[in-house]
């Protein structure tokens, strides 16, 4: 039913605008109660033998939605209801930003694919704050929020763009992630080199610690499909060094050679993010390189090219604790969620796995083993 409204509706429509209108959509159903519930029963369904337990937090399920499609935490009731585990919020900027030129976001049907150059769009730090702060919870769920830099602040000041967030959000965050890896704000995948990394991340964790006395605020660093295999090892490296609590893998990528890209040239030559189908064999690659260098001294969270439970099973064995969604949430529509935690829960019950975190690396420390 979904994919036929898609063909119809959704596919004719500016892909941006076709966001919205969804969106809007799901915060009216989380809106009236018995609506919300009937919807929660039939697309959010618990399987107790998928039960996380991941950055000291526990969850429903492994898998959540990832950053972007919620920039300003409006919408974390209804993609709850729609199934998601954890909802990762943001990017958030220190300051407010329109985000980049319009048209910025477009869809490679073809290759269930999105490009997107949308640049953090937000309505910064402060705003999202306190919108958080107001939130009266309808369904508990762990709420992510991820970082990034404004575009106006240059790079050498990054870092207290990042404390500016840090301190407005930390506490209202169940973990946070510093994002250097969007390609859509200039110069922000240069802090993912290790000595521009460092001391962000330092700066970010002490900030965190000042701001939130009362626990600790797990934090973790999204990274690109698009560095090469030993800056991915200096990262997990980095990442254990400095205490850090995860690493999230992968952002979008600005790669299109060597992909099997379909879709047309001129939508393909497009510049920015590619993510969805594509980015799976590369993102798939990264986290297992990840769980080889770290093995279970940090989490990892494997996202790109999660189309299926399948796709979310492989995340799981090659290291993953939690995986994450977007692009195919589009294409697949409300029951997205649902198929996964289904297929999850078959898998795991023809495993030779007795728990979902028994699973998390086997297959990478089965490669390891040869």
């Amino acid at each position: 039913m979904y994919k036929l409204f898609f063909r119809l509706v959704f596919k004719r429509m500016d892909p941006e605008q076709a966001h919205y209108a969804a969106f809007r959509w799901i915060r009216l159903a989380a809106r009236i109660p018995v609506l919300r519930t009937f919807v929660a029963a039939a697309l959010a369904p618990r399987f107790k033998e998928l039960r996380t337990e991941a950055l000291g937090l526990r969850m429903h399920g492994p898998f959540g939605l990832a950053a972007g499609f919620d920039k300003n935490a409006v919408a974390i009731d209804g993609m709850t209801m729609l199934g998601f585990d954890h909802i990762e919020i943001g990017t958030v900027t220190g300051e407010p930003q329109p985000g980049n030129p319009k048209k910025r976001l477009f869809r490679l049907v073809a290759d269930r694919a999105l490009i997107n150059r949308m640049g953090f769009n937000n309505e910064g730090s402060a705003a999202v704050a306190a919108r958080l702060a107001a939130r009266n919870p309808v369904f508990r769920t762990t709420v992510g929020v991820n970082i990034g830099k404004t575009k106006v602040v240059p790079e050498a000041e990054a870092a207290a763009d990042y404390v500016k967030s840090t301190e407005a959000l930390a506490g209202h965050a169940d973990y946070l992630v510093v994002n250097v890896s969007s390609p859509n704000t200039p110069g922000l995948r240069n802090l993912q080199a290790t000595e521009s990394l460092r001391p962000l991340l330092t700066a970010v964790r002490e900030a965190a610690d000042r701001t939130v006395t009362t626990r600790r605020v797990p934090l973790l660093v999204k990274i690109a499909p698009d560095l090469a295999d030993e800056d991915v090892d200096a990262v997990a490296d980095l990442a254990v060094e400095l205490g850090l609590d995860g690493i999230i893998a992968t952002n979008t990528t600005i790669a299109r050679e060597g992909l099997g890209l379909k879709s047309a040239p001129d939508l393909v030559g497009e510049t920015g993010g590619l993510s969805g189908a594509p980015l799976k064999e590369r993102s798939l690659e990264v986290l297992s390189r990840l769980y080889a260098r770290v093995g279970n001294r940090i989490t990892l969270v494997g996202v790109g090219g999660v189309e299926n439970a399948e796709d979310a099973w492989q995340r799981i064995l090659a290291g993953a604790t939690l995986v994450q969604g977007y692009s195919a949430f589009i294409y697949e529509g409300p029951f997205y969620a649902r198929a996964i935690h289904k297929g999850l829960a078959a898998r795991l019950a023809t495993s030779p796995y007795a728990t979902l975190a028994e699973a998390v690396g086997a297959e990478t420390r089965k490669k390891a083993a040869l």
